[in-house]
């Protein structure tokens, strides 16, 4: 899995105009969200194959400026206190988070600076 960054412009019809290149490629979106930054639209979304969807967005003038390998995550949705405990592993192994959002499979999606590390940190939520 694979979580591009895209520069959108902040304005009517930007996300649709991603949503509508993606589609016409055929490259389903697993997962993500957008969020208005200093005047710039910065999206962050997931896919099985991150270079198929990096060209069809950059095919249609969209900026992508990154494909990244995820880290995801399984919390246990019923027990109190999983993001907490989860970040809290992270932080002890002295991995930064970056990117944090969940996907169409109630998975956690982090990206981090330093992915072999995060990946023996949370290996307990690895399922």
């Amino acid at each position: 899995m694979h979580d591009l960054t895209i520069d959108l412009d902040d304005e009517p019809g930007a996300l649709a105009a991603m949503g509508e290149a993606l589609g016409a490629a055929g490259v389903s979106v697993e997962g993500g969200g957008m969020f208005v930054v200093g005047g710039r639209a910065v999206a962050h979304f997931l896919f099985h194959d991150g270079e198929a969807a990096s060209a069809a967005l950059r095919a249609a003038g969209l900026r992508v400026t990154a494909c990244r390998e995820v880290l995801a995550r399984r919390l246990d949705q019923d027990l109190p206190g999983q993001l907490g405990a989860i970040t809290r592993a992270l932080a002890d192994a002295g991995v930064n988070i970056e990117v944090l959002y969940s996907d169409h499979d109630h998975r956690l999606i982090l990206i981090v600076d330093d992915p072999h590390a995060g990946a023996a940190a949370t290996v307990a939520w690895d399922r």
